[in-house]
């Protein structure tokens, strides 16, 4: 099977157009428990397409529980960038209860060693397991900042066919969390994370057709990402809105009139700001922040404004 796969990346890298660049990622395994020869040979591989500009950065997904710091050492001179770890909750409950073979002190220790191995951290997060709890959840997150990855894959927990989540759904002992609290859940730890420059590369799971097919229940959305960064920046609006000084529409300010609000945004986040199908407008509109009130510019921060209305 490791020479089938090593095969059909040669394959696909000599396939690549000229001058594209790529970087490689080693997922869908514990790539740090393969046998060091098999390591040795795929990060030599690596390494050649990176001298020729074909590769230029090496990934991979691994357990918390494989992490050997002196391995890590090893696979960073060898080429290896970044590491993500298949943490999915720092809880002991929920990963006995999950049956992952680590416990969450085992999660801690290896995102310090990824880091003090000089290679980029990612963790993966799976919010909803069985026992887990939307409280659970914001524990995990405050601990991940504390690990300060540098990107964070958040997937919520789906029943599919043909594994043992569904029997215990089928039974009635497990339900998954329901789509409106997922997205909520979610909005506050994105903007937890992008409070401290720590960047969400993914929300859910990536479409597929055979995925798709196989999903029985869950939080499944098809703009589940674009729903949970809208509700994050309204959350942020929000908390901004309650910051003192800040005086809201209507109230006087004083001598010279009563007060109005604006706010600019980056123009990159126009297409979701309003929300899935538009569901945040009203939301923003009991704010004062109309959609006549909402301009969106080329800059790189949001700018709420107090405006005096003559």
């Amino acid at each position: 099977m490791l020479q089938a796969a090593y095969e059909e990346m040669l394959r696909d890298l000599e396939a690549l157009p000229q001058g594209r660049s790529v970087e490689l990622a080693f997922y869908g395994g514990t790539f740090t428990l393969l046998p060091e020869e098999w390591l040795t040979r795929f990060l030599e591989a690596a390494a050649r397409y990176r001298a020729q500009g074909t590769v230029h950065a090496v990934r991979c997904s691994t357990r918390p529980d494989a992490c050997d710091p002196d391995l890590l050492d090893r696979l960073k001179a060898q080429g290896l960038d970044t590491v993500e770890l298949g943490v999915q909750s720092f809880h002991d409950g929920v990963l006995l209860a999950a049956r992952r073979g680590h416990a969450g002190r085992d999660a801690v220790k290896a995102c310090a060693a990824v880091k003090n191995a000089g290679l980029g951290l990612g963790v993966q997060l799976l919010p909803g397991l069985p026992g887990h709890t939307l409280e659970m959840f914001e524990d995990d997150i405050a601990q991940c900042v504390r690990s300060a990855p540098d990107m964070v894959r958040l997937h919520p927990c789906l029943v599919l066919a043909g594994t043992g989540l569904e029997a215990l759904w089928r039974r009635g002992e497990f339900a998954p969390w329901p789509l409106e609290d997922t997205v909520h859940a979610f909005a506050g730890a994105v903007l937890a994370l992008w409070r401290t420059d720590i960047a969400v590369t993914r929300i859910g799971l990536a479409p597929e057709p055979s995925l798709e097919e196989g999903v029985l229940a869950g939080p499944r959305h098809p703009a589940l990402g674009t729903m949970v960064r809208a509700h994050a920046l309204l959350l942020d609006i929000r908390e901004r809105l309650d910051a003192p000084g800040i005086l809201r529409p209507g109230q006087p300010p004083g001598p010279g009139g009563r007060t109005a609000l604006r706010l600019r945004v980056p123009q990159r986040l126009s297409g979701e700001f309003f929300g899935h199908g538009r569901e945040l407008a009203g939301a923003y509109a009991g704010l004062g922040l109309t959609a006549g009130a909402v301009t969106f510019e080329e800059r790189d921060d949001l700018l709420l404004e107090v405006i005096q209305d003559e």
